[in-house]
């Protein structure tokens, strides 16, 4: 006999009790704050190796990925990388499992729909980077530094497409505000298991948190800055990374200063992850 086609709310359904089972595993928790930790070992690593560069005691301005490859080069280095890696894909998948899960119960409104998406987006690139880790463990290599070039070019060889790189630069400039507005309101805290806390360390948690997002704050303006200028001249070659905008930093005005200072903000966004590694509520509860 055929089976009957189950209808599109029954399939969603499925999909989604799927997805709550894999959450209410232990280990998905256990991976997610893995996942939290390796996050913050990668940034605390681009901001000190950018923070030496700063102060004129070795180090260089890199990305994400250039951490991978410093992290390999240490004593038992791949074996250091592959746990990184590990906890890169945990992460991306408690990212997944928040935006279909909802534990924060951002819920189904236009504004709850835009957030749990940047989950999906999130969750992507840092399984993008884990992928980038275990390249580096099996000998490959990282994926290529010009990979933001590329896709900007393929962009604005688009109809409108310098419209559509100008739009995702402002769209880029506006996380960045919404980094400093994060900072200046540390809601952030509310994630935070604060009653297992003492005063003295709830108060650096929000220091550091509010430091490490400012910091996030001016990278993502000079990114969105850039992208805009490639928009601007129709050439991809404007574009800039995490590196990139580092490096920009380093040549303004006073620069080692203000690189320096970003920097110390990046150690700290790195640390803020570490702390949420053991303190961050994580709960896949809906709201009912």
């Amino acid at each position: 006999m055929k089976q009957k086609n189950l209808p599109t709310g029954d399939n969603e359904n499925q999909v989604e009790s799927a997805v709550q089972k894999t959450a209410a595993n232990p280990w998905v928790e256990r991976l997610a704050r893995l996942g939290f930790a390796a996050k913050g070992i990668v940034y605390a690593l681009v901001g000190l190796l950018a923070a030496q560069a700063a102060f004129g005691i070795g180090g260089r301005k890199t990305d994400t990925q250039g951490a991978l490859q410093t992290i390999v080069t240490q004593p038992f280095g791949q074996i250091l990388l592959s746990l990184v890696a590990i906890g890169l894909f945990g992460y991306a998948l408690w990212r997944l499992v928040e935006a279909v899960a909802d534990p924060d119960h951002k819920g189904t409104d236009v504004k709850g729909i835009l957030q749990r998406c940047s989950y999906v987006s999130n969750g992507l690139v840092y399984a993008s980077l884990a992928l980038t880790a275990v390249r580096i463990v099996l000998g490959a290599g990282g994926s290529s530094s010009n990979a933001s070039r590329d896709w900007t070019a393929r962009l604005l060889a688009q109809p409108f497409g310098q419209w559509l790189v100008g739009t995702i630069g402002a769209l880029v400039i506006g996380i960045g505000i919404y980094q400093f507005y994060e900072a200046y309101k540390a809601k952030f805290r509310q994630k935070l298991k604060l009653n297992e806390m003492s005063e003295v360390e709830q108060a650096w948690a929000i220091r550091i948190g509010r430091l490490g997002l400012a910091a996030r704050g001016v990278v993502f303006g000079v990114i969105g800055f850039f992208l805009i200028q490639a928009a601007r001249q129709s050439n991809p070659n404007q574009v800039k990374g995490l590196g990139g905008a580092l490096t920009s930093l380093a040549q303004q005005p006073y620069g080692s200063w203000v690189l320096g200072i970003v920097a110390i903000g990046l150690i700290a966004y790195g640390v803020y992850y570490i702390v949420q590694a053991r303190y961050r509520q994580i709960g896949t509860a809906k709201r009912t």
